[in-house]
């Protein structure tokens, strides 16, 4: 039996996506023990996995602080004694820890970002767009550089099932015969990745009004919660989850959804990770960039094709236009076609 330590440390979209490599390699390689090391709190993403994959969560803020945190953690980490290291994030906590492991003897590899490529598709001039490779093959990679390949072989954390809804009861009342249910993420970390607001209104309008269905909104923050709350307010059908639910029981209705609306952001990958179809809203990123989420059809992507997108790989750099044309110009329509499809062709 080997040892195999796994580091991702963040954020919750990118971990969600190490997700189906671990559970393919802890079924593949079922005489291996594999243990994943990420922030504490993503620790609910990888409970339903194999028994031979266990979680190691670290709180850097408060408990692994600096770099005497650091070298408290190797420690700890050093005395479980690891055959080999897979390094899936490439950041500077990551380095020191495989440093640290290298200087020790032990086998270790990491993540090539494609840095160079994804600068030529987001470059302002003489873009190359041609999809890259997806972070589940880079991670994928990793695995391979250490002998131990991995065909990714995943449907849901839930296996062909869906969560126990009994778990929910409290929460949400059941569907009734026939009912759709449609969950709706609006917001992501930069502004370059939120469709605006007042067009997103309009799409929650329409499925509001939509006989037998459900609207599920989902988001934790301040501003998510007060933009909510006006529309829960104007459409009764629409419920908000924000601060109702922790991150496992949010995948478990995330697996009850018969389709789920997000920006290019966590709530996608979550939403791919218990089988769910999303329909993804894409402005200054591109799914090229090898961020789709797993298992999700690209022709669920709604998208406009412009000279000057992708501008960022992440989102975070201000559009030179100024206008975010890439979001605003997508008509409302196009989103609600999209969802429309998916739950008519069920």
């Amino acid at each position: 039996m080997a040892r195999i330590l796994l580091i991702r440390l963040s954020a919750l979209g990118d971990v969600a996506m190490v997700v189906p490599v671990v559970h393919s390699l802890a079924v593949q390689y079922p005489q291996h023990q594999f243990t994943m090391l990420s922030r504490s709190g993503f620790e609910y993403l990888f409970a339903n996995l194999p028994s031979n994959v266990s979680f190691v969560g670290v709180d850097f803020i408060n408990v692994y602080k600096g770099l005497p945190g650091l070298k408290s953690l190797y420690v700890e980490l050093k005395a479980m004694q690891f055959d080999c290291v897979a390094d899936l994030h490439d950041v500077l906590r990551t380095k020191y820890l495989r440093f640290r492991f290298w200087l020790n003897g032990i086998p270790m590899a990491h993540i090539d970002k494609e840095r160079k490529e994804k600068k030529r598709l987001t470059q302002p001039k003489n873009k190359v767009l041609k999809p890259l490779k997806t972070s589940f093959e880079r991670y994928a990679d990793v695995l391979r550089k250490l002998n131990i390949p991995v065909t990714i072989d995943f449907e849901s954390i839930y296996g062909n099932e869906r969560g126990d809804f009994s778990k929910l009861q409290d929460i949400v009342n059941a569907k009734q015969g026939g009912e759709k249910w449609i969950g709706i993420a609006p917001f992501a970390k930069h502004q370059g990745k939120i469709y605006p607001l007042e067009q997103q209104e309009q799409v929650v309008a329409h499925f509001a009004n939509r006989p037998n269905t459900r609207v599920f909104l989902f988001g934790g923050g301040l501003k998510e919660k007060a933009v909510f709350q006006s529309w829960v307010d104007k459409y009764p059908t629409v419920i908000s989850m924000a601060g109702k639910l922790y991150l496992d029981m949010e995948l478990n209705l995330m697996s009850h959804l018969d389709v789920m609306l997000s920006m290019d952001s966590a709530n996608m990958h979550l939403a791919s990770l218990v089988n769910t179809p999303v329909v993804s809203v894409w402005g200054a990123t591109h799914p090229y960039a090898g961020f789709m989420g797993w298992g999700q059809s690209p022709e669920n992507a709604v998208q406009l094709n412009m000279p000057c997108r992708p501008c960022s790989v992440y989102g975070q750099k201000p559009c030179w236009r100024t206008d975010y044309a890439c979001m605003t110009n997508i008509a409302p329509k196009l989103i609600i076609d999209k969802i429309e499809q998916i739950l008519i062709g069920e």
